[in-house]
């Protein structure tokens, strides 16, 4: 495998670096692996510079071919990079020849191509709505299950039997002291211990909203819907670490790295040093210093260093070193 035509992936962002390219006309990148199909760039030169993204020949190509949404750079590699962004692109690509975006400019020598996925859906062939990849929303479960989490979702909505109140920053809520206590062992130490809480059958959680508390409730009692978990993702990822409750600590942490993006990368860096998210803290690191992405924050990196840990900007400096090596 050549080195100038592997591509690195992480979360949804696809980045090809061409180390030469003089006089060769035409490169085809090695496969890469994004949502459920292999994919390949190639770029040739012309009058322009043609850039291809195209799925490899598969079963799964054929018979579920994807639509995606994607937005491509291309850029010269070293400290001058001047970012050359093709608009939002979406359709459904079977073969090479279904997109092709012709780049009026001159690249040559060392430069990067990145294909960042804003979204991916499969094809129905039968004319059915297509169907998203990301992200799922948690609907294969077993008739037993669904029909547990009903009565789940009804002992929450209704407040049956319920036995102790939570008051949260603007609104309270009603829940189960056996079912907090199966999900927290913070919880549980409340109920079980001389605790005020457990006297007064009251928990005081003023640090979050009664919507979002709601959400952790709904997580915990297995009703959670995805936008619901989409929205609340920081809120829960804060309650999760409070309270000790790692399913949702880890989920959170999954999906808080599926979507970095320069727009909330450094926002997504102090949650993973706040909550000690190593996954997250890495992906990160590795979106800004190993794809160069740092050079799309420099607006925002000012304000974030006046704010950051110390011991976060000594491993951000570290990391620098580990990727600037000199040639």
């Amino acid at each position: 495998m050549s080195g100038d035509s592997r591509v690195d992936t992480i979360s949804r962002l696809a980045q090809w670096r061409i180390e030469s390219f003089g006089p060769c006309s035409y490169k085809r990148s090695d496969a890469f692996k994004v949502g459920i199909w292999n994919w390949h760039l190639s770029i040739e030169k012309n009058r322009y510079l043609y850039i291809r993204l195209f799925p490899e020949p598969s079963r799964a190509s054929k018979d579920q071919p994807p639509i995606a949404r994607f937005v491509l750079r291309v850029s010269n590699l070293g400290a001058n990079r001047r970012p050359y962004i093709s608009p939002i692109h979406e359709r459904l690509l079977r073969t090479s020849e279904d997109f092709v975006w012709p780049v009026d400019s001159t690249f040559h020598g060392r430069f990067m191509i990145d294909v960042e996925f804003l979204d991916l859906r499969i094809c129905q062939l039968n004319g059915a709505d297509p169907i998203p990849i990301w992200p799922t929303d948690g609907s294969m479960q077993s008739l037993s299950s669904q029909s547990t989490l009903g009565c789940l979702s009804r002992m929450l909505g209704e407040a049956i039997h319920t036995d102790i109140t939570i008051n949260t920053a603007d609104g309270s809520l009603q829940a189960h002291k056996a079912l907090l206590a199966a999900s927290s062992p913070v919880f549980q130490s409340m109920f079980l211990h001389d605790l005020k809480e457990k006297e007064s059958s009251t928990i005081e959680i003023s640090d979050i909203s009664m919507e979002s508390c709601m959400a952790l409730l709904s997580y915990l009692y297995g009703t959670i819907k995805q936008e619901d978990f989409w929205k609340h993702r920081l809120a829960l990822l804060a309650a999760a670490n409070k309270y000790d409750i790692t399913s949702l600590k880890d989920c959170c942490e999954e999906s808080l790295l599926e979507d970095i993006n320069s727009g909330n990368v450094l926002e997504r860096l102090q949650e993973a040093w706040l909550y000690q998210l190593e996954k997250l803290k890495k992906g990160c690191l590795t979106y800004l210093f190993d794809f160069g992405k740092i050079y799309d924050v420099r607006d925002e990196i000012t304000n974030f260093f006046r704010h950051a840990d110390r011991d976060l900007m000594m491993e951000m400096f570290q990391e620098v070193l580990t990727v600037w090596k000199p040639a």
